[in-house]
Order: C-alpha cells, then structure tokens, then sequence
C-alpha cells in the first residue's frame, strides 16, 4: 500500500434502508459526492449496524451483501452490491491499530450502513470495502483514540467512511410524516449545536456528549449512530477543511447531516 496524497474522511448520514433504491436528495448528494473526491484503492467503513464485542474487520475477498432489516418491499431484499474484500487493507488495519487487537473476520460482509450508501459512491461496485465493527462494550473516548492510529490509511489511497446519524430516535420518530422534512425541536437544538462543535474543532464536547443535556439524550439514545462520526472527526488534521451537506431531517427524529472531510 504505496504513499499517496492523502484521502478525504466522510461521515454519511444513511437513514432509511430504502435510500438503496429510492431517487431523493440524499441520493443524488452521495452520487455527486462520488464524482467529486479521488476515487480510492480500497474503503475502510465503520458502519452503525456492526457491534461486536472487540474490534474486528471484514477479511474475505468477497464479502456477502446483508440485508439486516425487516418490513421493508421485495425489491430492497434483491439489491446486492458485489463489491470486492481486501484481505490486505484488512491485515494492514490490524497491523495498524496498536491498543487493541484487532480480529480478522471471515463472516459478516457488508451491511446496509455500509452498501445502501457506498453503492451511490461508486455504482460500478469497483472499489474493494472493507467493514471494521463497533466494541460496544467501550466509552466513546476509545472509539476516538482507536479512529486516530488509522490516520496514516489516508495516505494509503483508502477512503475512510463512518456511516450512521448524528441524530438517530425511532422511538419518536413521526412514522406518518416520513416524506415531510422536519425536525422536533431537540433534534434541532443538538444539530445545530453538533455542527457548531465541528466547525470549532471541539471534538473533547463531542465525545462527551453525555454532557451536553436533555436533547442530546435524546438525539443519541444509543451510541452506535453517531460513534461513527468520532471515527471521522478523529482523523481530521489541522489542515483539513469541514464541509456539511444532506443537512436534513427526517420523520422529526433523524438527521441525514454528513460531514467531509478534506485536506485544504
């Protein structure tokens, strides 16, 4: 994995599974990315949907498509997206990663975090993916030192993706106004503060974001939707610039706000 210039690190906000096959926004906003960025070697993603007791990543040349969800139309179960492994950018991230041991897994593949928006990146499914899990059993504070040994990957021609939502609550989500962008007045209140931590750089609040009150226990009932942006944020250099885009909610209680990351 030779030195190149280095990488841009994306947080994607992926909501509904069914953004796989529906023409919205948020879609044409992954797409447009995908032309705009220098197309990988090889892609490192940190999906929400990949807990694991330890840290470990995908390590098969061809890993399965996983359609980890219920309820949805036939159609969304058909999709399969055939991108290649990379047993080598998997070993190499194992090598890289020093305070944990990191586990080879020959099981899993990808899951809708990663293929319902990967698949708006790079249609083609030419790009080999690779998928590290999330330990659930550690704070936020390890996801953040752990992203950090991987910033040397970016001069390795790998795109680093964290896939979830700054602002995930389906216990309150209006599922009747689904189609209607609009945001509860928390869910508002912890964007807006979320974005304003960003562009300040204050990534020690962010990680703490126990801390910050009632609406953000309410915009993160459960971590595993937002530590993926600990794994971007972490990477970000003093000479990267931060963009946002698919600033939207959804059903009141989902932010599709993603985060690029990109050297000035």
């Amino acid at each position: 994995m030779e030195s190149q210039a280095k990488m841009p690190v994306l947080f994607l906000g992926h909501g509904s599974p069914m953004n796989a096959i529906e023409e919205n926004e948020f879609v044409s906003a992954f797409r447009k990315l995908g032309r705009e960025i220098p197309k990988p070697d090889t892609i490192l993603c940190i999906s929400a949907h990949w807990e694991t007791r330890g840290t470990h990543v995908t390590a098969m040349p061809k890993p399965q498509t996983i359609h980890d969800f219920g309820g949805f139309p036939p159609e969304l179960y058909e999709v399969q997206y055939p991108a290649p492994g990379s047993p080598e950018l998997a070993q190499t991230a194992r090598e890289t990663v020093s305070m944990t041991d990191v586990g080879l897994d020959q099981k899993w593949g990808l899951d809708h975090g990663a293929w319902s928006v990967i698949k708006h990146l790079y249609p083609e499914a030419d790009v080999p993916v690779v998928q590290m899990s999330l330990d659930y059993s550690r704070a936020p504070e390890y996801h953040y030192e752990l992203a950090k040994q991987l910033g040397r990957l970016r001069q390795r021609g790998v795109l680093i993706i964290g896939s979830g939502n700054i602002v995930h609550n389906l216990r309150l989500i209006d599922w009747r106004r689904l189609n209607d962008m609009f945001a509860f007045d928390w869910a508002t209140e912890a964007v807006e503060k979320m974005k304003s931590l960003i562009t300040d750089g204050n990534h020690h609040q962010l990680i703490r974001m126990r801390d910050l009150g009632r609406a953000y226990e309410l915009a993160i009932p459960t971590p595993e939707h937002y530590l993926p942006l600990l794994y971007a944020l972490a990477l970000q250099n003093k000479d990267d610039r931060i963009s946002f885009f698919n600033d939207k909610p959804v059903g009141g209680s989902i932010s599709m706000l993603s985060v690029k990351i990109e050297t000035n």
